[in-house]
């Protein structure tokens, strides 16, 4: 397994979906997962999906500009952390990101969202 492989089809797969379908990313996570949301933490897949799809924008794009990775612990899991652009339909400007995901591996020989923490970087 090439964690760098791995991780870059995570993030193609993850902001593909978020920005088409944002009630799919609900099987990316777990009871046992938590998603720190501009400080805001929220704990269980049920909650994270809720969270993401009352976000009060409809449209949104995202460009990855870097994807870093480093495998973690002795049970295979996995730090993503991505940095990009975030262009929201209607805004003339982009607003700056940066999202760290701790990945898990499941039974089926898959990755499952742990922990994910979300900031839009201000100038």
């Amino acid at each position: 397994m090439d964690p760098d492989a791995v991780a870059k089809a995570f993030v193609d797969h993850y902001y593909s979906t978020f920005d088409t379908n944002r009630a799919g990313l609900a099987n990316l996570y777990q009871e046992s997962s938590m998603l720190t949301f501009e400080g805001q933490k929220i704990q269980g897949s049920p909650n994270i999906v809720a969270k993401l799809t009352s976000l009060p924008f409809q449209q949104c794009k995202h460009s990855i500009t870097t994807v870093d990775c480093q495998p973690s612990g002795p049970a295979g899991g996995m730090l993503v952390f991505v940095s990009g652009n975030l262009q929201i339909s209607g805004e003339q400007h982009a607003l700056k990101f940066s999202q760290m995901f701790h990945l898990m591996p499941t039974p089926q020989s898959s990755f499952y969202v742990l922990n994910d923490i979300f900031r839009l970087n201000y100038a």
